[in-house]
C-alpha cells in the first residue's frame, strides 16, 4: 500500500507540473501579445516549423558534441543563462515596472531583471530538485507561451507531428536521446523535471546512476530484440536478463521526464488559445474550447506515458503527448463549430 501511494503521489506531482506549465502559458498569451513578443512576422507560415525543427537538430548535435568533448560546463552555463532569459520574458509582463531604467534607449524593468537573475543564481548555487522543477515550470510556461503566439494552427500541428516522429526515432532507433539524457543529468539544469518518490530524496546527492540505469535498460532491451530468430534461446535469455534488471517503480527514489515533454504539447494549447476563433471560457485567461480539449488530450497522453514509464523502461514521450494535444485540439475545434479545414489552419 505504501509503495502504491508513492507511485500515485509521483504521478500526481507530474500531472500537477504539466498543468502549471499549461495554465501558465495560457495566462501569458495575452501579455506576451501585448508586449510584442511574437517571434516571427507571419505565424501562419508553415516553414516556421521546418526552421524550428532544423534548429532542434543542430542544437542536439551541438549538445552531443559538448558531452563527447567533456566540456559540459559550457552547456551548463549556456542553459542557466537561457533559464534566466526565459524567466525575464515571464517576469517582464508579470511584475509591475515600478523601477524602470533606460537601457540602450529602451525601458528596462529592474525588478523583473532581478527576479530573472535570482532564478539563474539559484540554479547555479543550489540546483536541488525543487529548484530545478520550479525553474522548469517557469521556463516551460514562458517558452510554450512564446511559441504558442508565434506558431499558427497549421505550423503548430506540423511542428508537433515532426517532433513526435523524431522523438520516437531518437529513443527507439538511434537512441541518441538516451545518450543526451544521461549526459545532461549530472549538470543539474532544468532540461528535465525531477519527480522524487521519497521525501528524503536529494537531487544534489544523486550520482546520476538513475539515468544511466534507465538508458542501459532501454539499450539492453533493444539489443535483445535484434537477436536473430535462429538464436531463440539466446534471445529469451537476453529478454529475461533485461526484465530482471528493469527497476520496479516502487523501488525507485526518483524518475525524470524531459521538460520538452511538457513544453511541446503546450505549444498546441497556447496556439489554439491564440488563433482558434471561439471566445475564452474564463475571463482573464486565454482558454477557449479547443485549448481546453488540447489540455485534456495532453494529460490523457501523459497518464498513458506514466503507466508505461512505471514499468521501468525509458520511453519517447512526444508521440503520446503531442498526439494527445493535437487530437484533443481537433475534437474541441470541431465541437466549437470550426470546419476541419479551419481547424487545420488551411
Amino acid at each position: 500500500m505504501e509503495n502504491r501511494t508513492r507511485v500515485f503521489a509521483a504521478a500526481g506531482l507530474t500531472v500537477a507540473m504539466f498543468l502549471l506549465v499549461q495554465l501558465g502559458a495560457l495566462a501569458l498569451v495575452k501579455p506576451f501579445q501585448q508586449a510584442g513578443y511574437q517571434q516571427v512576422e507571419n505565424p501562419s507560415d508553415p516553414t516556421n516549423s521546418l526552421v524550428y525543427v532544423a534548429a532542434v537538430l543542430v542544437l542536439t548535435g551541438v549538445m552531443l558534441a559538448i558531452i563527447k568533448l567533456d566540456v559540459q560546463w559550457l552547456l551548463r552555463g549556456a542553459l542557466i543563462f537561457t533559464s534566466g532569459l526565459l524567466s525575464w520574458y515571464v517576469f517582464s509582463v508579470v511584475i509591475p515596472g515600478w523601477v524602470v531604467v533606460q537601457f540602450g534607449g529602451a525601458p528596462l524593468n529592474v525588478a523583473a531583471l532581478a527576479a530573472a537573475a535570482g532564478v539563474s543564481l539559484a540554479l547555479a548555487v543550489h540546483p536541488e530538485w525543487y529548484v530545478i522543477d520550479a525553474a522548469g515550470v517557469l521556463m516551460g510556461a514562458g517558452a510554450a507561451g512564446l511559441f504558442g503566439i508565434s506558431f499558427g494552427l497549421l505550423p503548430a500541428i506540423l511542428l508537433l507531428s515532426v517532433l513526435a516522429i523524431y522523438d520516437a526515432i531518437s529513443v527507439y532507433g538511434t537512441e541518441h536521446m538516451l545518450t543526451l539524457a544521461s549526459g545532461v543529468m549530472d549538470l543539474k539544469i532544468p532540461v528535465i523535471l525531477v519527480i522524487p518518490m521519497t521525501l528524503s530524496y536529494s537531487f544534489l546527492d544523486d550520482d546520476g546512476m538513475a539515468a544511466e540505469s534507465e538508458a542501459e535498460t532501454e539499450a539492453s532491451a533493444a539489443d535483445g530484440g535484434e537477436v536473430p530468430e535462429t538464436d531463440a534461446d539466446e534471445a529469451d535469455g537476453e529478454d529475461a536478463h533485461a526484465e530482471a534488471e528493469r527497476p520496479d517503480a516502487a523501488d525507485r527514489d526518483v524518475f525524470f521526464i524531459g521538460l520538452g515533454d511538457a513544453v511541446m504539447p503546450t505549444v498546441m494549447v497556447a496556439s489554439a488559445a491564440s488563433f482558434a476563433p471561439p471566445e475564452p471560457l474564463v475571463s482573464g485567461l486565454a482558454l477557449n474550447l479547443p485549448a481546453l480539449t488540447s489540455m485534456v488530450g495532453t494529460i490523457a497522453g501523459l497518464l498513458v506515458l506514466l503507466w508505461m514509464v512505471m514499468k521501468g523502461r525509458a520511453h519517447a514521450g512526444l508521440p503520446l503527448l503531442n498526439g494527445g494535444a493535437i487530437g484533443g485540439y481537433l475534437v474541441g475545434a470541431l465541437a466549437s463549430g470550426m470546419t476541419l479545414m479551419q481547424a487545420l489552419g488551411l
